[in-house]
């Protein structure tokens, strides 16, 4: 890879790691690309070189969000099924993913495309955990994956103090869902 292709791949990088971060922290709605550019030094020239508005912008954040969330549980799947749907569970409601992942992207991706990219990365894994039991049954993924989604949602509005007994609680609950 030669340096230019470098330097794209880093501003694009720091792009996304920026407008990630003020995402988090306000909302899609609350911020605007000026303060993107600003923040990230960088002119708006660059970020319309990688990313052709605001939305597409937001989107390479939900997908970059999304597979960290994505990663985490199968790491921690490698273990046991149930301890990948808990981490998604501390994932999910961890400081930096709430606003992106769980308020902002249904409304401003729209479902579809949040199920999309929820399906390439947490439901893959969650498919291939119990494909690994030898259950097969799309059926239970979904509403395995329905479940987690709405626990992490409904854990995100709770204060932070209480987060971990309602992680337990929910990985209990899941635990009873999942066969064997």
């Amino acid at each position: 890879m030669g340096i230019r292709q470098e330097q794209r791949e880093r501003t694009r990088a720091h792009l996304v790691d920026v407008a990630h971060g003020l995402f988090a922290e306000r909302g899609y709605a609350d911020v605007g690309l000026a303060e993107i550019v600003a923040t990230a030094g960088v002119t708006k020239g660059a970020l319309y070189h990688h990313f052709e508005n605001k939305l597409a912008l937001f989107e390479a954040v939900v997908e970059m969000v999304t597979q960290g969330v994505g990663e985490r549980v199968a790491t921690a799947g490698d273990a046991d099924l149930l301890a990948g749907c808990e981490e998604f569970l501390r994932a999910a409601t961890s400081p930096d993913v709430v606003r992106v992942l769980l308020i902002d992207a249904p409304a401003v991706l729209g479902w579809q495309r949040w199920h999309e990219l929820d399906d390439q990365h947490s439901v893959a894994h969650l498919r291939e955990g119990l494909a690994e039991q030898g259950i097969v049954s799309e059926a239970l993924v979904r509403c395995v994956s329905g479940a987690l989604n709405e626990a992490a949602r409904w854990i995100a509005t709770l204060p932070v103090q209480g987060r971990e007994t309602a992680v337990r609680e929910s990985t209990a609950v899941v635990r009873k869902l999942l066969p064997g």
